[in-house]
């Protein structure tokens, strides 16, 4: 194991994070400028503006989100 079980939770957030918005500023980028000269600079700088916020919003909203999925399920 490379990190303690106390930083499991700063782990999981700063993985999750890189990975939805690796996908999502290449997709939106794609989408927005198409393949075109400039284009791996333009979505490393949407990279760099959107990850510190989508680390911010998953590290303080998914610990309430998991809880609000726990409430919406029906426990069998």
């Amino acid at each position: 194991m490379i990190f303690s079980a106390r930083y499991q939770r700063l782990v999981f957030t700063l993985l999750m994070s890189v990975y939805m918005v690796s996908i999502m500023t290449f997709v939106i980028t794609l989408v927005n400028t198409g393949m075109v000269d400039g284009f791996l600079l333009r979505w490393l700088k949407a990279f760099v503006v959107a990850w510190p916020v989508a680390f911010v919003l998953i590290l303080v909203g998914a610990p309430r989100l998991q809880k609000l999925a726990s409430k919406l399920i029906r426990q069998t």
